[in-house]
Order: C-alpha cells, then structure tokens, then sequence
C-alpha cells in the first residue's frame, strides 16, 4: 500500500496512491509504503529517483548501518515502534516493528511491514492541528514524539496491570490454579515492559543521530530535545516497573513453595 501525503497550511493530507500516473501528480511532503510491492517501489524510482532495497527493514541488519547519511545528503534511519498486545488485531501480542525512514530531496519516505498506532496517531493529529508540520523532518520529529508517548500511555497500561495482579498474590488465600494465572499475567507485562525499554532507547538512538546530523533548525533541535527529556523520564518508570515484577514474582513463587511443603 502506498499513500502520500501532501502538506497545507500545517495540515497532512492523505491520499491513497493506486497507479504511476496518479503519483506523478502530487508533491508530497510525506510517503508511507506499507508492505510495499515491487511496482510500488519502481513507482517510487520513476517518480522520485530513489531506489528502495528489499531488505530494508530486515531485521538482522547490523547496528552500524541502522543511522547513517549518503553523500548525496539523504538521511537513512532504521527505528523500532511498539505495537501494545491491546492493539494487535491479529492477536500477536506486543511486539516491534522495523520501520526504515529516508529523507531524500525533502520528502520524507518510510517502510515498513504493517500499519502502527503511532502513525495513525500522528496522522489523526495533523488532520486536526493547524501548523502542526512545516516539512519532512517535522513529519519524522512527530511520529518519534507520538512514539514516546505511545510508550508512556503501553507503561500506565502496565502500572494497571500489575495492580490487578498484586491484588491477587496478596490476598489471603493463593492456590496452585491462581499462582499459575498470576505468573502468566507477569510475564506478559514483564515481556511488554522489555520491549518500551528497548523501544525507547532506539527512539533516543535516532534522535540523538538527528541532531548530530545538524539538518535540524533551531526550533526542530529545541524539539528533538525535549522528545529526548520525556523519553528519560520514562526510564525511571521501566526501572522501577522491573523491580515490582521481580517482587511480584518471587512472592508467587514463595506461595507455590508453602503449598506444596
């Protein structure tokens, strides 16, 4: 699926692209392939003169080739986004998705494998806020900003998760049926809380690589750090979240241990 998005007065609009004659009308600001086919990418070449790689979002590629700029001055950037296992239709459960972006001639171009709440968010968003984006590398500042706060909202999740479930180990009377419900339900919020944490550091690796970059605008490199601010407060909430499953967990199994002395 391809679709592009046009910028007005501050203002995204989207547009679903079906065929090459259709994408060689529009100036886009922004565009979005998902799942992308081999046509939709030669389209891309036609249109725009950029050739896009079929492992682009593989999963396995190394570290040092994850942020890095071209001589040409386009900007790659291979970033990590949090599905919640609320929000995963397909029951899948929590999970990250590769996203790989590039600004090129300033167009912002992203891949990836299946739609995420955080650009839906940011697409929602700039159908409503007036000045919202002035350009490409607004667009990209938004949807890291809309990550970090779709992480906070996947913690507060969590906080009330574990809630539910401390009620439960600390009530007076713990059998074996319990205990086992009780350590299915830590070890998802325990698998949800590693995957923020991991999520959080790669928001912060690519924005950190962004200012480093020096194509940001002083208001752009004000913004980038104040994602960079909310994303450290949350670490404090992955830490301290790690150390209440960890109790949680050892109080469970200290119930197990006295039911079957």
């Amino acid at each position: 699926m391809l679709n592009v998005f046009t910028l007005a007065s501050g203002r995204l609009f989207q547009e679903e692209i079906a065929t090459a004659d259709a994408l060689a009308h529009v100036q886009p600001v922004w565009v979005d392939l998902e799942a992308p086919t081999a046509e939709e990418k030669d389209w891309i070449a036609q249109r725009f003169g950029l050739r896009i790689p079929e492992n682009i979002v593989d999963d396995d590629l190394e570290e040092s080739a994850r942020f890095y700029e071209e001589d040409n001055g386009e900007l790659h950037l291979r970033s990590d986004f949090l599905i919640d296992e609320d929000t995963g239709a397909d029951g899948r459960g929590a999970r990250n998705v590769r996203v790989a972006f590039i600004l090129h001639d300033k167009v912002l171009f992203s891949v990836h494998a299946e739609d995420l709440p955080v650009f839906r968010l940011l697409r929602m968003r700039a159908r409503r806020i007036p000045a919202l984006i002035d350009d490409a590398k607004d667009v990209l500042l938004k949807l890291y900003d809309a990550d970090a706060e779709y992480s906070a909202d996947a913690l507060e999740g969590i906080y009330d998760g574990l809630e539910k479930v401390s009620a439960r180990v600390l009530q007076s009377k713990v059998d074996d049926q319990a205990a086992a419900e009780v350590l299915a339900a830590i070890a998802r919020q325990e698998d949800l809380n590693g995957r923020i944490r991991r999520n959080v550091m790669d928001t912060r690796r690519a924005l950190s690589f962004m200012m480093r970059s020096r194509l940001l605008n002083a208001e752009q490199f004000e913004e980038a750090r104040q994602i960079l601010r909310d994303i450290d407060s949350l670490d404090s909430h992955t830490a301290f979240l790690f150390d209440k499953i960890n109790f949680l967990m050892d109080a469970t199994v200290g119930f197990i241990n006295i039911n079957q002395n």
